[in-house]
């Protein structure tokens, strides 16, 4: 019989976060939450205290009466005990609502968590309440704020999301009068901390600070819940709330205009300024090279820039200043002429017409009125096509009445007409309006003066010449601002892919070249045809070049022909000549990425000098721990010889004086090695080894190598007469050998002989150093030859660990290489690999 299943349980619900904020300490943060604890209680709800700190604060201490809590858990830490909240008896005590004081605590090391919030999600998380207290200084977000306003760095801080997903966050405020007076009566801090307290952190200006900075950040929390209830209830309509100015630029000249103006407006409202740019459809209409400019002006006015891409801009711009519950709009009058308003009012009309609650402001400016005379005095055709224009413009309409009056008998007025047609149509695409304007009158003209009855003078007796002369100069127009048009929008394709190639190789230029800011000013003066190009930097109210490219350098930026300023103390200077103002576009650009580039280059610079001194720093430690044991130990030995020499009490026979004399003797010769491979270490470091290259046999250097040997060392040497010689310095040789072989026989097995063998291969010459000790660890092979490799070693093997080291140096310095092997069987094999030598033999 198969038993029923349990339903599954539910996980509990989670509890609700109530959080308590205050400007700064002694507001009255945990007075309130206490206050709310008691009146919950007196409800009827299970209400504990998990953890609350009163600071010897009286009145504090006296809401905790009456209301249960749980025990405090004790930790020690540095030999002191510390009170932390008990998470596991409060899960297991399960209350509805948990009292937990300090949001952003830092837990003693040994808790279960390490900080107090994330102890306060595990509670949230059971389904218990949790009403909370924290000071606004101790946001993540505005940690680097609070510094500069108070000159401390908070140590203990809690993610804003904590804070924002909290179900309500009340504000406790006091004036900065009344907290200063509340902590001279003693009621913040005991009394010998009132004096610093009132001269340092709780100074007028701190309070009034933070206390701004705490309204504003719950004002922010309440516009974010406010536009969370609107989208969740779908509300489009424009709510009061708030004073929000929304203006709209076109990227033209009047942008930065209209940019200051609503900055005026909104200041006089108390309202949030945004600045928005809407980019057509096509990425190419509104799209300008001051985009940049104007996103730098925004910023400075304390606004924030905004981009929307949008084919119909008045339901663009109605939405996004709906979507962000602007009040009011600005926006500038039509460029439109008069002529061009009569068939299209333009979009400040329709947006007026549209914009329901929301105020307009349309703001006048220089450039209103006058698009088309601006289109028509900026032609976007070349000048060789204006010129083309012209001369068709007198060509092809003589062309067609020359035709027309050869083939008169053949053709009638309609196919005439029709030809003057095409004559005005091909200068139109040609040259554009001024000359399709003239085309259009001249075949007019020779068309009522060759083919309109009377013929052969300009008078108009017929209407049809009339509706003739309209049609060819409607025509002339449409066709020309059509292919104005065509040709704006090429020019502008053109510019956009020739400007983002450009940024393209600058990005390129600072992420892999070895010079970032040096190439990238070589870049732009190539690009833009300058003589100089310089970065230059404000220190100490002096400006100095940071970096420079060509000739003719200017001493500061207004003596620049082209002045691009980065920041306020940061300039990109332009020597040579001027530049258009569709071109300051890229170079703003550009000047923000040489910035980019100085800073990363800087950092790097930075790092390196801290890695060099890390380097140099374990070097430093390194080697006197090593030298340190190594030293002493051989001094000991050579002191402790001549002081039994020595003293007259103590009568030695003939062996024992040999035997410290030879200890002596040992020691001493360890002693030399030692500073020999100090010595040879530092000149590798500072590069003062030059070798004397000349021939050498393998046989010789071993042979003087191992005579520097103790006798008692086992060491096989096959190294036959017909090895070919090698190219190095003799004496260097001697010296990479003798280290290789000692570092051989200190770890090598005393039972077994270290083996030296040589042998050619193709142009080089091996000669190969074999021990069977321990080894190497896998992977090690590599940082064998690195100083002070033996530190890691747990063997009392004397030697500091630069044997191997100086040999690697050495052996490069000859133009070999060194390399180790793992002997078969087990053990280390060093290879010596050094060129032949053609010219010379055994």
């Amino acid at each position: 019989m198969e038993s029923e299943r349990e339903p599954a349980q539910e996980p509990p619900r989670r509890g609700e976060l109530r959080i308590y904020l205050g400007a700064a300490p002694g507001v009255g943060k945990t007075y309130a939450m206490l206050g709310e604890a008691h009146r919950r209680h007196e409800r009827g709800t299970d209400v504990v205290i998990g953890f609350v700190e009163t600071h010897g604060r009286l009145r504090t201490a006296e809401l905790l009466e009456g209301l249960d809590a749980v025990p405090v858990r004790t930790l020690e830490h540095r030999g002191a005990g510390f009170a932390e909240m008990d998470v596991d008896a409060v899960l297991a005590r399960r209350p509805e609502v948990a009292v937990v004081d300090e949001l952003a605590h830092t837990n003693v090391p040994g808790s279960r968590n390490e900080k107090r919030w994330q102890d306060v999600e595990e509670l949230l998380d059971a389904g218990i309440t949790v009403l909370t207290t924290v000071n606004v200084q101790h946001l993540e977000s505005l940690g680097d704020v609070v510094e500069r306003i108070t000159g401390v760095r908070q140590q203990e801080t809690v993610p804003d999301e904590v804070v924002r997903n909290a179900e309500q966050v009340e504000l406790v405020d006091i004036t900065p009068e009344a907290l200063r007076r509340r902590l001279a009566h003693g009621n913040v801090y005991p009394a010998e901390r009132i004096d610093a307290a009132l001269s340092n952190y709780f100074r007028v200006g701190n309070l009034t600070a933070l206390r701004e900075l705490a309204l504003l950040w719950v004002a922010d929390q309440v516009d974010v819940a406010l536009q969370r209830y609107r989208a969740e209830q779908e509300i489009t309509e424009t709510w009061e709330a708030r004073e929000r100015v929304v203006v709209a630029i076109t990227g033209g000249p009047e942008s930065e205009t209209l940019i200051r103006r609503a900055r005026r407006i909104a200041t006089r409202a108390g309202a949030e300024l945004l600045v928005l740019h809407i980019l057509r459809g096509d990425g190419l209409s509104g799209l300008g090279p001051g985009d940049i400019a104007y996103r730098k002006v925004a910023e400075h006015v304390g606004a924030t820039f905004h981009t929307v891409v949008g084919d119909d801009v008045p339901t663009a711009l109605l939405d996004f200043a709906r979507g962000v519950n602007a009040t009011q709009l600005v926006l500038g009058t039509s460029r439109r002429s008069r002529f061009a308003r009569l068939f299209d009012e333009g979009i400040g009309a329709t947006v007026v017409q549209r914009s329901g609650p929301i105020d307009v402001h349309m703001v006048t400016h220089d450039e209103a009125g006058g698009r088309l005379r601006a289109r028509l005095a900026r032609s976007p055709l070349s000048s060789l096509r204006h010129a083309s224009g012209w001369v068709l413009a007198l060509l092809l309409p003589a062309l067609a009445a020359t035709i027309g009056q050869l083939l008169k008998a053949q053709l009638d007025f309609s196919t005439d007409v029709v030809l003057f047609f095409l004559c005005t149509v091909v200068v139109a695409l040609v040259g554009g309006l001024g000359p399709a304007l003239a085309a259009a009158l001249l075949s007019a003209g020779l068309l009522n003066f060759f083919f309109t009855e009377p013929y052969y003078t300009l008078a108009v007796a017929s209407p049809r010449i009339v509706v003739t002369l309209v049609a060819m100069l409607v025509a002339a127009i449409l066709v020309a601002l059509v292919v104005g048009s065509a040709a704006r929008r090429a020019s502008m394709a053109a510019r956009a892919r020739t400007e983002a190639s450009l940024l393209a190789s600058y990005a390129r230029t600072v992420l892999t070249s070895p010079r970032p800011v040096e190439r990238l000013l070589e870049k732009v003066r190539e690009n833009f045809g300058q003589a100089s190009v310089g970065l230059m930097e404000k220190k100490d109210g002096q400006w100095r070049r940071v970096s420079e490219v060509g000739a003719g350098y200017c001493a500061q930026p207004g003596q620049a022909d082209v002045d691009i300023p980065v920041t306020e103390d940061v300039h990109l200077t332009l020597r040579g000549r001027s530049l258009p103002a569709e071109d300051r576009g890229v170079l703003e650009t550009a000047a923000g990425q040489a910035l980019l580039a100085l800073r990363q280059q800087r950092m790097a610079a930075a790092a390196a000098e801290a890695e060099r001194k890390a380097q140099a720093t374990e070097l430093r430690t390194a080697l006197l721990s090593a030298v340190g044991h190594d030293l002493r130990t051989p001094l000991t030995s050579i002191k402790a010889s001549i002081g039994s020499l020595r003293a007259a009490d103590l009568q030695l026979s003939p062996q024992d004086t040999d035997e410290l004399l030879e200890t002596i003797e040992v020691s001493t010769d360890r002693l030399a090695g030692l500073v020999d491979n100090l010595l040879d270490s530092s000149r590798l470091a500072t590069g003062a080894v030059q070798p004397r290259l000349q021939p050498v046999g393998y046989d010789e250097v071993v042979a003087l190598a191992l005579s520097n040997l103790d006798g008692s060392a086992s060491v096989r040497v096959d190294v036959g007469e017909d090895v070919p010689w090698v190219c190095a310095d003799p004496g260097l040789l001697e010296r990479v050998v003798a280290n290789v072989v000692d570092n051989a026989l200190r770890h090598g097995r005393s039972e077994q002989p270290v083996a030296v063998r040589a042998s050619a291969y193709g142009e080089q010459v091996e000669l190969r150093v074999t021990d069977h000790g321990s080894g190497l660890p896998k992977g090690a092979a590599d940082s064998a030859f690195a100083p002070f490799q033996r530190l890691g070693d747990r063997d009392a093997t004397p030697g500091i660990g630069l044997g191997l080291s100086v040999a690697k140096g050495f052996t490069e310095a000859m133009g070999g290489t060194i390399r180790a092997e793992d002997t078969p069987g087990g053990g280390l094999t060093v290879v010596i690999s050094l060129p032949a030598e053609h010219g010379g033999g055994a």
